[in-house]
Order: C-alpha cells, then structure tokens, then sequence
C-alpha cells in the first residue's frame, strides 16, 4: 500500500478536520488546532453531532476555530448516525482531489476502516482522540496524537512557565491506556543500536525510527518535552551525548559478547563444570552485570544466548563446559 509519506515540514499540505462531537470533548478544541499547525492547512473544518442537545461545543466556540458544524439526527436509537455522515462526507471530499490529508478527531474504533481506505488513496491520516482510543485505530493512521496527554503536558509547561505550577501529576491516569509502553520503546532502540554494531546511533535516526514504528509515538505522552531527556529518565542503561552540535545515544555498558562469554565460562567452571538451573546461572549474571540485557547482543533469552556461544553446551535446563 504505497502512501504520502513526504516530509510535511518542508510543504504545508491541505487538512480536512472532521471532528466527532459525540465523543470528543470541547476541551480539547485549542490543542487539536495547535497540533495541527504543525503538519499543514485547513481546507475543511467540520463537526459532527446533535446540536439539539448540549455537547459542549459551543456556537462561540465554533466561530472561534471557524468550525462548521453538521447536524445529524439520531434517526434510530441505537445507531451511530454522526459516524455515517462522517463517513459519506470523507468520501466525498476525497474525491475533490483538493486536499492531501484528513484530520479524523474520534476516539471510536469505527472510524478505523475509513483511515484505512483513506490510506489507500495515498492520504496522509492524522488520528486525534484520547489515550483509551482502541489500538486499532491508532495503528490505522500515519500518525495518531493522545489529545489529553499531550494537553495536560502542555498545560504543565504553560504554567511552570508561569512559575504557577507545583506539585507533581502523574501524565497517564487510572483510566484505560492503549498508548505504546516504554517497554516497547525500549526494544525498538535496543534493535536500532544492534544494527548498528552495537554502536551509537544518532538521536534524529532514533526519533524517526520511533515515530516509523509506533504511529502514536509522543515524548508528551509520557511527560517530557524532549526525546533526549526522555531517554536520560526512563533508561539508566543508555546515555545521550553531544558531538559537533549532533546528538547520539549508546548503551552505558561497554560489556562485549566476548567478555560475557569469559565470565559464564568462569561460573561454570567454579561451579565443577555444570550448573543445573539457567535460571541461578542468569541471577548471577544480573547481579555482577546490573543493567545486563541480552536484548543488547540480539537476544531475548539466556537460553538462545547460550546456544550462541562455542564454548559451552545447553541441554534442556543445563548448561555444560565444552571439553
């Protein structure tokens, strides 16, 4: 499926904004404008819901963001009415050819099939909605934007900038959270530094490797205005550095395949030559080696790590010294 993936930065493209009413909240109408400044124009501004009933958005509040809103009755009960009028108008605007992405701010999960086959006409998608939007969505966009994230953590630098804030918030509340874990995060720059030869790799490649791979990768969503002090934060075992105004990140452990190879030879030997549980073999590791993954030689498991080395012998749940 080939798509827009131009560097919007460079070219201002032309957004339709479709905005769900029914289950996107007011609150959010600065932040989903401000994030979308960032990747292009507004051809089309639309909102879509029951304005027979109070839903929060405003008249002034329309006007503010010259927003036009679409009104769709609730025909019958039970069926999403806004969903379709949504759906016919995307369509409809698509094939106008005046616009080169959509701008679709829901958090409903019916709304993924449209994000798709808007893909397929080369669209670019922006998702927005909130944190507990189904994966499905998400991952059906170019990008998709945690509209009460990225809102609360703008408005905590606002105010810290006022000298107003104090206190600490935690960013991701108790509520259901389908936003890319730091687990996650930390597998995909492990990978990236073990292509790389185990080298440093450099923190542009780094975010975009992030952002390729995770649709609604934000530094926001987890409370940090920037990757680098993101990385600095969440892992110990990595270290961001600054060379002639570039900025790399590499593993704070210098420790080679080699030199671990060493130093399991020298527990087993101390232990006569065998050890019987891989499970006491890898407590040992990680007590010697504190910040020991072997992730880092491309690996996810003692075990297959072992089964790598020449000098020693895995069977079942043992681990033997090559004669």
């Amino acid at each position: 499926m080939e798509e827009n993936t131009e560097n919007l930065s460079n070219e201002k493209m032309q957004f339709a904004v479709l905005i769900d009413a029914d289950n996107i909240s007011s609150k959010y109408a600065v932040t989903i404008f401000e994030e979308l400044e960032k990747y292009g124009l507004t051809s089309y501004r639309r909102i879509y819901g029951n304005w027979s009933r109070a839903n929060g958005w405003s008249e002034g509040l329309l006007l503010e963001h010259s927003i036009m809103p679409v009104q769709q009755f609730s025909y019958t009960t039970g069926k999403n009415a806004t969903d379709m009028a949504m759906v016919i108008d995307a369509m409809d605007i698509l094939y106008k050819n005046k616009v080169q992405g959509f701008c679709l701010v829901t958090s409903d999960s019916d709304f993924t099939r449209l994000a798709m086959r808007l893909r397929e006409e080369n669209m670019f998608v922006l998702g927005m909605g909130e944190s507990k939007t189904p994966l499905a969505l998400t991952r059906a966009c170019n990008k998709f934007i945690h509209l009460n994230l990225v809102a609360e953590q703008n408005m905590e630098e606002k105010q810290s900038k006022a000298n107003e804030y104090s206190g600490s918030q935690d960013v991701v509340s108790s509520e259901e959270q389908n936003v890319t874990s730091i687990a996650e995060v930390r597998q995909v720059i492990l990978a990236l530094i073990n292509e790389n030869g185990g080298r440093q790799v450099d923190l542009a490649q780094l975010g975009n490797r992030l952002n390729d791979k995770f649709t609604d990768f934000d530094v926001r969503n987890y409370g940090y205005s920037k990757l680098s002090t993101m990385l600095g934060q969440e892992f110990p075992d990595l270290h961001v550095k600054k060379i002639s105004n570039q900025y790399y990140v590499e593993r704070c452990s210098t420790l080679t395949k080699e030199e671990l190879e060493q130093e399991i030879c020298r527990m087993i030997e101390k232990n006569g030559g065998m050890v019987e549980n891989l499970a006491s073999l890898n407590d040992e590791l990680h007590k010697k080696y504190k910040q020991l993954d072997f992730k880092q030689f491309g690996f996810s498991r003692i075990s297959s790590f072992l089964r790598s080395l020449e000098s020693v012998t895995v069977h079942e749940n043992e681990v033997y010294l090559k004669r």
